[in-house]
């Protein structure tokens, strides 16, 4: 009779507990910070910045950190302009900047222009491009500038790669088609 008094005992405490309990909102949050956010939410409403929104344009006149504002036009006579220019990267890190100029070459440029800088890379021999340039032609006559310049803005079916590359990036792979150049 006793554990029938000890397990009735339990068994009414365990019910007046469940009782208790509410479905609708929890007795206790462990760890809230994982439940509710701490920084704003992107397009969230907040009172104390104009138009009670967090994303907004950002100001006049600012450039995103890592990009400069390239001044030449997308002119011929700019391209001319631009075959003046010389790379501003330092040249005491030649190797260093040729090293990472090759890497973003063979992610970026080598499906099209070849590894070597022969006009003969894959999409060319599938014949989906036609037309690309081998850099050895004398007639193209093209300078680390002028490749500045067609990498920035495009050139013929060749598309900008402004976005995809910063300014630094862009000249590092100027100075290694430059070198493509020498070696053909």
């Amino acid at each position: 009779m006793n554990s029938f008094s000890k397990l009735g005992i339990v068994l009414g405490l365990v019910l007046l507990v469940a009782s208790c309990k509410k479905d609708r909102s929890p007795n206790y949050q462990y760890f809230p910070n994982m439940y509710e956010p701490v920084g704003y939410e992107t397009y969230g409403e907040v009172d104390f910045l104009p138009n009670g929104q967090e994303a907004m344009l950002p100001a006049e006149n600012t450039i995103p950190r890592g990009w400069m504002p390239y001044g030449i036009e997308n002119t011929p006579e700019g391209k001319e302009q631009a075959r003046l220019l010389t790379s501003p990267l330092d040249s005491l890190q030649m190797d260093e900047n040729l090293a990472n100029g090759a890497q973003l070459y063979t992610i970026y440029c080598a499906i099209c222009h070849g590894d070597k800088g022969d006009g003969q890379g894959t999409l060319v021999k599938r014949e989906k491009i036609l037309g690309v340039p081998n850099y050895s032609d004398v007639a193209r006559n093209i300078t680390v500038g002028t490749t500045y310049h067609t990498i920035q803005y495009g050139l013929n079916s060749m598309g900008s790669y402004a976005a995809q590359l910063d300014t630094k990036e862009m000249w590092q792979v100027s100075e290694y088609v430059m070198k493509l150049k020498e070696d053909l």
